[in-house]
């Protein structure tokens, strides 16, 4: 009997012992290490992020990392690169997770959609998301027609994404139709997120619990077992990035606009023209980045021509006031609708100091103008210079780096090149003759 009893106890043993190394072995299939790549998005959405994330995958293919994470902090931004980004994530090989964090930090607007669009998305504490509601290019709301088609479409849109990742269909379309917003724990409660997670090792840790979808298979994985590697995007991303803001754009434009105003009408003066050919050419690429509208610009690039137009001829202010009016509404057209553009405020503080800034000009170049006609003119006999052109009677020569209307002495021609010197004056026109 005991003999039995002892191959007894060994058979259970042995079952028990089998038993276990199954599911041990079972667990272990499903249990891997994982590479994962940790990206950060935030700030405003543009082409930029558009580039980020496409150069970021491309580093995921290459390197054979399981997964990419993104940390996502935005107040939205422009709707077409908000439907580039969800494309690249809905249509991702390599799962695109995404992180709302750290506390504080919100996916409003655009980042609504993207948040969405993650296969698993989760939110720190004390984060927010919604609000995603289209708006125009200067924050207001949009006239009703035109809110109808856009706020119809991102319903759409949104309502797409959600059924896709069984998320809360009703809640996300309400983000859009009537802007709402909820934080993070109403955001799980309501299936909007997945889970809170507190930080990224935190967000790994439970979803390594959950598991995650990898070529179709739900995969399993220890925090112990991930690599996290974060994406540097350099240099080129951070001056794309801040170039491609809109505010920054339009600054750009209106700075290369006043700083080649301020060097015609002053010549010689050499760096406002060179700094504002530089931020003119800068701001014009942005622009071509941007949805930008083509009246929008032109109006801008008006009021500019009307305001150096006031140098040379006497409207008595009827030009700059033109000047003025094409400026403002150039500036509120610039954007396209339904993308975040240049607040009102901004709008109406930077063409009034625009305004402000040339009209000094203007004065300062008028003033030297009719000063001259005086004393002035007396002070540039004897001075030298030399030929620009031949302009129909009259020649344009450099004197003391400012440019003269000028005529021989003789009645005759100088070929351009030239070296003169002043021996009397005619109101603004010099009397030259050749340097001896």
């Amino acid at each position: 009997m005991n003999g039995l009893k002892k191959r007894s106890v060994l058979i259970y043993c042995s079952i028990i012992i089998t038993i276990l190394f199954v599911f041990a072995r079972v667990d272990s299939l499903h249990a891997k290490e994982m590479s994962v790549l940790f990206l950060e998005i935030q700030g405003a959405i543009s082409p930029a992020q558009v580039d980020l994330l496409e150069d970021g995958l491309e580093q995921a293919g290459d390197d054979d990392h399981d997964l990419m994470l993104l940390r996502l902090d935005t107040p939205g931004g422009l709707a077409t690169s908000m439907r580039e980004l969800v494309k690249i994530i809905m249509n991702s090989k390599i799962p695109i997770c995404v992180w709302v964090g750290p506390e504080g930090a919100h996916a409003a607007s655009a980042g609504t959609f993207i948040t969405a669009a993650a296969q698993v998305s989760a939110m720190a504490p004390g984060t927010s998301i919604g609000a995603a509601s289209p708006v125009s290019s200067s924050g207001d709301e949009l006239p009703e027609t035109m809110s109808k088609k856009i706020t119809g479409d991102m319903v759409s849109l949104i309502k797409g994404i959600a059924r896709k990742r069984g998320r809360n269909i009703e809640w996300y379309a309400k983000s859009v139709q009537d802007g709402v917003s909820v934080d993070a724990q109403d955001a799980v409660t309501l299936n909007v997120v997945d889970f809170m997670a507190l930080s990224v090792e935190d967000f790994l840790e439970q979803l390594g619990a959950r598991g995650v979808l990898i070529d179709g298979q739900k995969v399993k994985f220890f925090k112990s077992d991930v690599a996290v590697i974060k994406y540097d995007p350099g240099f080129r991303y951070e001056v794309l990035s801040w170039l491609l803001d809109p505010q920054i754009a339009y600054f750009l434009l209106l700075g290369g606009i006043l700083g080649l105003f301020f060097e015609i009408a002053h010549p010689g003066a050499i760096l406002p023209g060179v700094l504002g050919a530089f931020c003119l050419v800068t701001g014009l690429y942005a622009m071509s980045v941007l949805p930008t509208n083509a009246a929008g610009l032109l109006l801008l690039l008006l009021g500019a021509v009307l305001f150096l137009l006031e140098v040379f001829i006497v409207s008595y202010g009827l030009l700059s006031l033109g000047a003025v009016i094409s400026l403002f509404v150039g500036s509120l057209v610039l954007f396209s609708e339904g993308t975040p553009g240049i607040p009102l405020g901004t709008i109406l503080g930077t063409v009034v100091t625009f305004a402000a800034f040339v009209g000094v000009i203007v004065y300062l170049v008028t003033k030297a103008q009719i000063s001259s006609l005086g004393v002035g003119m007396e002070s540039m006999i004897g001075l030298e210079g030399e030929v620009l052109e031949l302009k129909g009677e009259l020649m344009k020569i450099r004197v003391r780096g400012e440019i003269w209307n000028a005529e021989a002495y003789d009645k005759s021609f100088f070929e351009p090149g030239t070296m003169i010197k002043v021996v009397d004056s005619r109101g603004l026109t010099l009397i030259i003759v050749r340097k001896s």
